[in-house]
């Protein structure tokens, strides 16, 4: 090797090496410092890449956990809530039984008030829950959807489907108002039937009464039946006529009672039914508000509205009312010989009210159907002794847990109802438990994959601290042996000068 002034070749080679050292040496402290193997790119790019799509996907899964657990949050304050109604539900079946016995007779108006009041509390209850009906109380009642993130294949969702009417816990989605009642609409017709002539006594003397009753009951095709009471040598009171017609009445679900108010007899019950009184001219026969229910219309030929059979009368004026909106018909009826030509007159008057008259399957009668409630009453003329009559449909509440007259069908039907509610309300409580297990499960997957995702991630990125020590010390003792080679080979050019001065 020659010996030159102009270039230090021992002393580049110390500085190269020293230079190297010191950036190995750099590395090393960074990586101590920072706790990652790869700070930048040219560390490792494609454990970098790796190790940034496990880090994404760790922050899509830790999010999806927050998700999930304020879907569980909401799902628990909808399950207190259910609890809640299903308490106020046993409130109802219990007035409801109350009612139905024989021991509460006077007590029917007050165990009804109750029962109407927590109806609209279950109905309030059910929009805080968010299960009620409307946009602000039906928040809930919808597919709840919880995003939580970290699928590779499939949906990222968890689903809770609490839409739909069956999942709505108000009074209208536990079917316990009338129009929701699984057995069909539910209607009160009402005839208000009287003689003219009017005296405490039905009857004078040994004589007998008969009335006539067209009755329509579940189930069963609608028919006729007539019962006859029989006073003694005093007479017969309208007090002493009851237990005689009750006696037949009952065993239809009709029962027979006398006006607090006016000293009246009237017949009340949950069956849909006509009375009349088959003669007449009879002393003293007086018959006041006469009502029933039908729990199932589309049994009787009602078409879920009202059923106007044709009699044989003459100039018979049939009014129909919408709303407040009404039409008169007047027509001759002489039976099903002149229905076609009937169904023409009618026709012809309650169409533009949006009423329309059928003949009805036997052909033997009228129907009346539309598409909104109507009323339809009639006045049939007469003279002395003659009878005056009129009749009503409208929407009455099934799970009204009194009894018309002294009945308790009605409760015995809220009875049933709210069975039905207790049990739609199970369905709900279900489908909430389900959906808080199923939630739970995927927040228990969410965190293993978090768990899992991150220690891969850590694998790659992480500095090992021991190595990175350890290169640190080997770096530091390099660093010094470089600086310690550079000073020698720095001070060997002198060695020329020595050949110079000899």
């Amino acid at each position: 090797m020659a010996i030159s002034i102009q270039t230090n070749v021992s002393a580049l080679n110390a500085q190269e090496n020293l230079r190297t050292t010191n950036d190995f040496q750099a590395r090393t402290i960074s990586r101590l410092t920072s706790g990652y193997r790869i700070n930048q790119s040219g560390d490792d790019a494609a454990g970098l890449a790796v190790a940034n799509k496990f880090r994404s996907d760790v922050a899509e899964l830790t999010q999806g956990v927050r998700n999930a657990n304020d879907g569980l949050s909401t799902l628990q304050i909808v399950d207190g809530g259910l609890s809640n109604v299903s308490k106020i539900l046993d409130r109802l079946k219990t007035l409801a039984t109350q009612s139905a016995s024989t021991t509460f007779e006077g007590s029917r108006t007050t165990l009804n008030s109750e029962y109407q009041d927590l109806l609209t509390e279950v109905n309030r209850q059910a929009g805080l829950v968010g299960l009620g009906n409307g946009s602000v109380g039906g928040r809930y009642n919808t597919s709840i959807q919880v995003y939580t993130g970290g699928a590779q294949q499939g949906t990222p969702k968890v689903t809770v489907d609490l839409s739909g009417a069956a999942n709505r816990v108000d009074a209208s989605g536990l079917k316990l108002t009338a129009t929701s009642i699984d057995n069909g609409a539910v209607s009160t017709i009402t005839s208000n039937v009287r003689n003219i002539a009017t005296a405490t006594d039905l009857l004078t003397g040994g004589g007998t009464q008969a009335f006539a009753f067209n009755i329509a009951k579940a189930g069963v095709p609608a028919f006729s039946t007539t019962v006859t009471v029989t006073g003694d040598a005093d007479g017969l009171t309208a007090s002493e006529a009851v237990g005689q017609l009750n006696t037949v009445l009952n065993q239809y679900g009709i029962s027979a009672s006398v006006d607090v108010a006016d000293g009246k007899l009237k017949f009340g019950g949950d069956t849909a039914f006509t009375a009349t009184t088959t003669s007449a001219a009879a002393v003293g026969v007086t018959l006041a508000t006469t009502t029933g229910t039908v729990s199932n219309l589309s049994q009787y030929s009602f078409n879920g509205q009202a059923t106007y059979a044709a009699p044989t009368v003459t100039d018979e004026a049939i009014t129909i009312s919408v709303g407040s909106v009404s039409a008169t018909s007047t027509l001759t009826v002489a039976g099903a010989a002149d229905i076609n030509a009937a169904l023409v007159q009618l026709n012809n008057s309650f169409n533009a009210i949006g009423v329309f008259a059928v003949k009805n399957a036997a052909g033997t009668g009228i129907d009346f159907q539309g598409g909104a409630d109507f009323s339809v009453a009639t006045v049939q003329a007469g003279g002395a002794g003659g009878v005056v009559s009129g009749a009503t449909s409208s929407a009455t509440s099934a799970t009204d847990p009194t009894a018309t007259g002294s009945t308790t069908s009605a409760a015995e039907a809220a009875i049933t109802a709210i069975s039905a509610a207790v049990s739609a309300l199970g369905v709900v409580q279900g489908k909430v438990g389900s959906g808080q297990n199923k939630i739970s499960y995927a927040i228990q997957l969410s965190q293993s994959q978090i768990t899992n995702f991150s220690a891969a991630e850590s694998r790659i990125r992480d500095a090992d601290v021991a190595a990175e020590a350890a290169n640190l010390t080997k770096a530091q003792v390099l660093s010094q042996a470089s600086l310690a080679a550079l000073a020698q080979a720095n001070s060997a050019p002198q060695a020329v000068l020595s050949l110079l001065r000899g």
